[in-house]
């Protein structure tokens, strides 16, 4: 009995040999001018995304939480004064933590929506895009960025999940549809 494969651009299932493989995709005989087409236009197909590893999205992840953490530094010490009465200081320290989420909000989302990454992402040489491997929307950027909180809210799992997942997807990833890649 011949061994059976779906095919990754129709969804029919053929023998293996009436069956073309490129990397771990079988496309069938119908399929094949298509496929090749997309190939020669440079449009991604198949499971050729190169994911990075946990490590590395760590590494980048940290590498953002200093610079972010300089720049808020700066700011909270610019913004907040000594001497000023409790209730004063209180209401300030309100503002400031304000202004540091929206300067970490404007970080990720223009950074990853006008280059697909951070400039941490950068130095690791990675980059977020779609599932399809197109580069993401400021729009996915902004949303991307608040589903970060939902994976911390759950003790970090969220970010843990990327250690397990098979395309190292992170739960924020998984939110928004996004994968984070070698370049």
């Amino acid at each position: 009995m011949a061994e059976m494969a779906t095919c990754y651009e129709c969804g029919e299932t053929f023998s293996h040999e009436d069956m073309i493989k490129y990397d771990d995709n079988w496309i069938c005989a119908a399929c094949k001018p298509i496929f090749l087409q997309k190939l020669r236009e440079g449009i991604h197909v198949g499971n050729a995304m190169d994911y990075a590893a946990f490590w590395t999205r760590f590494a980048a992840w940290l590498l953002d939480q200093i610079i972010i953490s300089v720049v808020n530094q700066f700011v909270g010490m610019s913004l907040l004064t000594d001497g000023a009465p409790l209730e004063q200081q209180l209401a300030m320290l309100g503002v400031v933590a304000c202004i540091q989420m929206s300067i970490y909000a404007t970080y990720d989302t223009i950074f990853v929506g006008k280059f697909g990454a951070t400039p941490g992402k950068m130095a690791c040489n990675l980059k977020v895009v779609s599932a399809e491997g197109e580069p993401v929307s400021y729009g996915r950027a902004v949303g991307r960025h608040f589903a970060k909180y939902l994976s911390l809210m759950i003790v970090g799992v969220g970010y843990f999940m990327a250690a397990f997942d098979e395309e190292k997807r992170a739960l924020h990833d998984r939110i928004c549809n996004t994968r984070v890649i070698k370049k």
